[in-house]
């Protein structure tokens, strides 16, 4: 028994225009981002910028500056080289951050610094200057807190904490060490 030809062309006309249809559906349905999008390439590069955050009144409470900063739209990740961080908030000592590199929150709230980080805090409100280095250092600028949970040392005066793992606030001045606290402590030398 023989079909006709003209039986068969239609029903092998919808097999292919299903076959179709079923490629584009696939097609479409995929991964539909622009190519450019899926790779960790920068869309943009800032050089020696300077943002400042103001509170209510208009005054400078916090600034952040890199020889830097490179965009990457993928994962929606700022990078930054050369970054230093400066909080002058009202009756606080001012406190500078630097390190080699760091990272932006997308909301630009939390910096997160590496390598060969100093913090400095500067004498005043009844406080004496101190120093802060470690290898990694997060920076919650609205809250004024930084922490870490690598070793880190601490000089002020003539007094020298170390430890692994730290939180500081600079708005209460609470200060904790994690593990592993060694203390120096010297005596003041006379005033001449």
């Amino acid at each position: 028994m023989r079909l006709p030809t003209t039986r068969l062309f239609p029903l092998g006309l919808m097999l292919a225009l299903a076959a179709l249809t079923f490629y584009l559906d696939r097609t479409v349905n995929e991964d539909d981002s622009h190519p450019a999008l899926r790779r960790h390439d920068p869309d943009y590069l800032v050089v020696n910028f300077t943002t400042t955050t103001y509170n209510r009144e208009g005054k400078a409470e916090s600034m952040l500056s890199a020889e830097r900063m490179v965009h990457f739209p993928d994962d929606d990740s700022t990078e930054l080289v050369a970054p230093r961080v400066v909080q002058t908030k009202p009756d606080q000592p001012k406190m500078t951050v630097r390190a080699d590199r760091g990272k932006l929150s997308r909301d630009g709230e939390d910096i997160h610094l590496y390598d060969n980080v100093v913090l400095e805090r500067e004498a005043g409100a009844g406080r004496t200057a101190a120093r802060l280095t470690t290898e990694y250092l997060q920076v919650v600028r609205d809250r004024s807190l930084v922490r870490t949970d690598r070793e880190v040392k601490i000089v002020e005066e003539t007094r020298a904490l170390s430890g692994k793992g730290m939180e500081y606030s600079n708005e209460t001045q609470h200060f904790t060490l994690g593990s592993d606290v060694r203390a120096r402590f010297g005596t003041k030398p006379p005033p001449q």
